[in-house]
């Protein structure tokens, strides 16, 4: 992992080459399987097999690189997206603890990572997640699995 920002920085903060803006709103691409729709929003349950349960909210109006570039009402719908993601996530994983993760760091493109924690399997107990970024290379949870829980946690969230 690089210790540099991107050098690619200073377009990526004004949306020029952000993968985030430049997406299709797939059901399904290498990253994941999206559970959860809203005008401005995707929750996308994640294939990297990195821990039960993780996904991502991305924020898919107009680029910004941070929430209070957001409007009020902007914020509140986001909010509440990545809100109600992570209800259903608790109750359908039953985690010990919800992490919310809002970095933009390595991709400058609002988004935030759910992560749930787990009494039985967690790599950090106590401290924050060891999260790095992805490229979509990552070890991933079987297909049928990601699927059944995807179409359960659709299913949860209303859609």
């Amino acid at each position: 992992m690089s210790a540099e920002w991107s050098p690619h920085w200073n377009q990526l903060i004004k949306g020029i080459g952000c993968e985030m803006c430049d997406s299709d709103r797939l059901d399904e691409d290498k990253y994941g399987v999206r559970i959860h729709r809203t005008e401005n929003t995707d929750a996308v349950l994640q294939r990297a097999n990195i821990q039960r349960g993780y996904t991502i909210v991305i924020w898919r109006g107009r680029h910004v690189t941070e929430p209070f570039e957001l409007t009020s009402a902007e914020a509140s719908a986001y909010w509440l997206a990545v809100l109600k993601v992570a209800k259903a996530l608790s109750e359908y994983y039953k985690p010990l603890k919800m992490n919310y993760e809002t970095l933009s760091n390595s991709l400058p493109h609002l988004h935030t990572h759910l992560l749930p924690r787990y009494a039985d399997a967690d790599p950090a107990p106590g401290r924050p997640f060891p999260l790095l970024p992805q490229d979509g290379d990552e070890h991933s949870i079987p297909d049928a699995q990601l699927h059944t829980e995807a179409a359960e946690l659709r299913a949860l969230l209303g859609g």
